[in-house]
């Protein structure tokens, strides 16, 4: 009998044992490190930092937000990638990631697809074309027929090579048939300052960016790259009400682990970030920020991330995109 009852003993330990390890692996039982390739103020510093406050409450796990930028977002993503996969360390890539799939294939220190499992798509930010106020166009369609009749004379500014307002307004030259001249900035600020100052014409960007210099009368909103009008900036018409192609562009922000965290843990944090995205606080925020709320599951997140990487791919192709050196 005492036999008996110390291999069950024994067995009933090793069922508790099994259970706490269980447990123990479906979430992390150290601070989060939470790393976002861009500078702080941004659009996806600033959703990233809400989105994990609000999982950080809802879990009472303490996470830490860490700005790496730097080479196009390539420095924060090459150390989320190298990092330990045990669950403490998350990143948030946007539309320069997909994007660097194919202008920097063959020479990362890390695969942007393999190197990562997709944990949630956050939300998508459609982006708005706006012009300098000296250029004689009232909308796209005119904007469209200027270009034609001037080719080459036009400039557009961008926040870098492989940036999300760079690749569309590319998408927009293609599909449209422009030859307008690229001209990029080492970040959005410098390129909006020109464009108000009119030594380039066009610049393509988030609202959030945009919008207060519109609206302060400095420049003039031609469309936003969207298939319908965008909550914060209502009285901003979609590229094809505005006479242009029905193109959608945008950038997003999307949560990444490094490949090879359990999967418990990507599914647990998933469901987190679902629940934080469609709070009624955060869908507020997001809207005044020019965000459309997500929040879906890592099969969602992943093929979302892969059908990006193609889009832009056929777009740097065609364009002759190269690399900054």
């Amino acid at each position: 009998m005492n036999q008996w009852l110390k291999l069950a003993g024994a067995g009933v330990a090793l069922a508790i044992s099994a259970t706490v390890c269980a447990q123990g692996s479906v979430w992390p039982t150290k601070p989060i490190r939470w790393i976002v390739p861009y500078t702080p103020g941004g659009i996806t510093d600033n959703a990233t930092r809400m989105v994990v406050q609000k999982v950080s409450e809802q879990t009472g796990t303490t996470i830490v937000v860490e700005n790496r930028p730097g080479a196009n977002s390539m420095l924060g993503a090459d150390l989320a990638a190298k990092a330990t996969p045990d669950g403490t360390t998350f990143v948030t890539v946007i539309g320069a990631h997909a994007a660097n799939a194919t202008l920097y294939a063959g020479k990362m220190s890390f695969d942007p697809v393999k190197s990562f499992a997709p944990v949630s798509l956050v939300g998508i930010a459609p982006m708005i074309m706006t012009v300098n106020n000296n250029l004689p166009v009232k909308d796209v369609k005119e904007l469209i027929a200027y270009a034609k009749a001037n080719p080459g004379k036009l400039s557009f500014g961008s926040s870098g090579v492989g940036a999300a307002a760079h690749l569309i307004t590319e998408l927009f030259k293609q599909v449209a048939g422009l030859d307008m001249v690229h001209v990029p900035y080492k970040g959005t600020a410098p390129a909006l300052q020109d464009l108000i100052g009119g030594q380039i014409q066009i610049l393509v960007d988030v609202p959030s960016t945009l919008m207060p210099h519109v609206r302060g009368g400095k420049i003039k909103a031609l469309g936003m790259f969207s298939l319908k009008r965008v909550a914060g900036a209502a009285e901003v018409p979609t590229i094809a009400e505005a006479g242009g192609p029905p193109i959608e562009g945008s950038t997003w922000v999307l949560f990444l682990a490094p490949a090879g965290t359990a999967k418990d843990i990507v599914n647990r944090m998933s469901a987190e970030v679902g629940k934080a995205v469609n709070s009624t606080d955060i869908k507020s925020k997001f809207e005044q920020i020019g965000i459309e709320p997500v929040g879906n599951s890592p099969e969602e997140a992943g093929k979302f991330l892969d059908d990006e990487i193609v889009k832009w791919a056929k777009v740097i192709a065609t364009a002759g995109v190269k690399p900054e050196q």
